[in-house]
């Protein structure tokens, strides 16, 4: 009897730990928690949404970052409209995923890196984690690079480009100290700044007046008629820049910022349904904004000679004209703000850097936010906001700052396509497992997803992994050739397909397929989950999607 009560002992006390690793608020964004008004739940309320109304705007800016405005403008630039069907089909997609974020914070009161903290073993953990601190600091760089070449276009050139990557330090510290005046507050500030983007890329779309008929064609008539290898590229391009993988972690950490009693399975529930219609609103914000960027350069840019736009930019005594004394010419945020104000007045020019600079900045303060979350869900370890942003920042800044100095802002713009590329090969790391645990019972218990919700998902991730293939396929064309690059490379694909494979195997266990938890080899990197989670779900009993 006394060895039994020991025993108790222990695992009681073990879950105590395990309740207070997980009750542990993160050191950002969770000083208060919004209270939820007392409504019926028969009827639809205004009021409840707009108390739920906040976590899936700053979740949307990441729909809009300077990587996202440069796919836009690239795709409007190579394809005209025609690709504006893939832009809506990947914003689709990416409302579902955020979907399941939002259900898993809400239904377990843990965010996505908490979980992976426990339902994983150790190494695959460590690794996994790396995998998206590559995307945050990927995602980083987006941005630092978008608000030097904003600050660049607005001082003419008078703020040289390591020094406006420089100043992305110093407002970044500023700015994630709004949070110190309120959560609300905190919030408007980062829909002043949607805001801002609205209207600036408003006003370039209205000013150059794209052919409406074409525009709709090309939303919902799919299909890319006389598309070759570019357009093809710029298109899977388009998903890899908009579903960004660090963001399905970031959005199941600000849900927990709404007071929501996770006992009662009604309110659960509530709280999934206004969580969800905020969440379609907001994206559907971001995807006007996106078909504004690629509508303008489909009708302004789209089979203009670059002789045509230099004696425009002459014409009209642009300081930056010979970008276009060339005899081929890509478009980036660069060259398309350069574009606009000699197409349409200089003031198009600086109306758009105006937006780079709204799309840089508030990226970048979800980025560093979700680095806080990422590193102390995976590593259960607390670091000071100002020392999390000096380690990404830095990370972010040095390459940047390097290219500033030695190579130009041609060459800076262009890294946002390799970057695009990077974001779409941890993709992945966030699919997958966030698939796994919103399909377990153990975990979201009759909230985990329906038959529908899983073949969505799966379809979606495995069309990603095509995506990323297709990507290495093309890129390895464009290596040197050299037996050492090609062994290298090859190692490279044999490690990253591997421990995808070992993802979709811990996926298919998760969701209780036996067959694969069967497998010997495999047992030992699926460590025991403990109770917690399950015995705190198992009063919700609930039909889910």
């Amino acid at each position: 009897m006394e060895k039994n009560d020991s025993a108790n002992g222990d695992v009681q006390q073990e879950g105590e730990e395990e309740k207070q690793h997980f009750s542990s608020v993160a050191s950002t964004y969770f000083d208060q928690k919004i209270q939820i008004p007392d409504v019926p739940q028969t009827r639809f309320s205004f009021r409840k949404l707009w108390a739920f109304t906040g976590p899936g705007f700053l979740m949307s800016i990441a729909y809009l970052d300077p990587g996202n405005i440069e796919s836009d403008l690239q795709a409007g630039s190579v394809a005209r409209f025609k690709l504006l069907w893939v832009l809506m089909s990947a914003t689709f997609l990416g409302l579902l995923m955020q979907r399941l974020s939002a259900r898993l914070g809400v239904v377990t009161g843990f965010h996505l890196a908490e979980i992976c903290y426990k339902k994983y073993a150790k190494v695959p953990r460590i690794i996994l984690w790396v995998m998206i601190e590559i995307a945050i600091i990927g995602s980083d760089m987006q941005e630092v690079i978008g608000t030097a070449i904003a600050f660049y276009l607005l001082s003419n050139g008078k703020i040289p480009l390591y020094a406006g990557v420089l100043i992305t330090i110093f407002d970044t510290f500023t700015f994630l100290f709004l949070d110190k005046f309120g959560l609300r507050k905190l919030e408007f500030f980062f829909t002043f700044l949607i805001t801002v983007m609205a209207v600036t890329f408003g006003y370039e779309y209205v000013v150059v007046a794209p052919d409406q008929p074409a525009l709709l064609k090309g939303l919902f008539v799919p299909g890319c008629a006389d598309c070759g290898p570019k357009q093809i590229l710029q298109a899977v391009g388009i998903i890899g820049a908009i579903i960004m993988p660090h963001n399905i972690y970031l959005h199941s950490a600000l849900v927990k910022s709404r007071d929501v009693d996770r006992t009662k399975k009604e309110e659960v529930s509530e709280a999934n349904k206004y969580f969800f219609i905020e969440a379609a609103i907001a994206l559907l914000v971001s995807f006007i904004i996106n078909v504004f960027v690629t509508s303008v350069f489909a009708e302004g840019f789209y089979g203009r000679r670059p002789e045509d736009i230099y004696d425009k930019c002459l014409a009209e005594g642009n300081p930056y004209a010979y970008l276009f004394n060339v005899t081929e010419v890509q478009v980036d945020i660069y060259r398309g703000g350069v574009f606009l104000g000699c197409q349409f007045g200089i003031a198009a020019m600086y109306i758009w850097a105006v937006g780079i600079l709204a799309a840089g900045q508030s990226s970048t303060m979800t980025g560093t936010y979700t680095g806080q979350f990422v590193m102390e869900g995976f590593l259960n370890l607390k670091w000071k906001r100002w020392q999390r942003v000096l380690l990404t920042r830095t990370i972010a800044i040095a390459p940047t700052i390097f290219i500033s100095i030695y190579e130009g802002i041609e060459q800076l713009s262009g890294m946002n396509d390799l970057l695009n590329v990077l974001m779409s090969l941890q993709l992945p790391f966030a699919l997958i497992p966030i698939l796994a645990f919103t399909s377990s019972t153990d975990i979201m218990g009759d909230f985990k997803n329906g038959i529908v919700m899983k073949i969505i998902s799966g379809v979606l991730a495995l069309v990603v992994i095509g995506i990323n293939m297709y990507f290495v396929a093309v890129y390895i064309q464009e290596l040197p050739h050299h037996w050492a690059i090609y062994l290298g490379v090859a190692v490279l694909i044999l490690l990253y397909f591997g421990f995808v494979l070992y993802l979709v195997w811990h996926c298919f266990v998760t969701m209780e397929i036996e067959i694969f938890s069967r497998i010997p080899l495999l047992r030992r990197f699926y460590p025991r989950y403990q109770l917690l989670l399950s015995e705190s779900r198992s009063d919700l009993q609930y039909s889910t999607f």
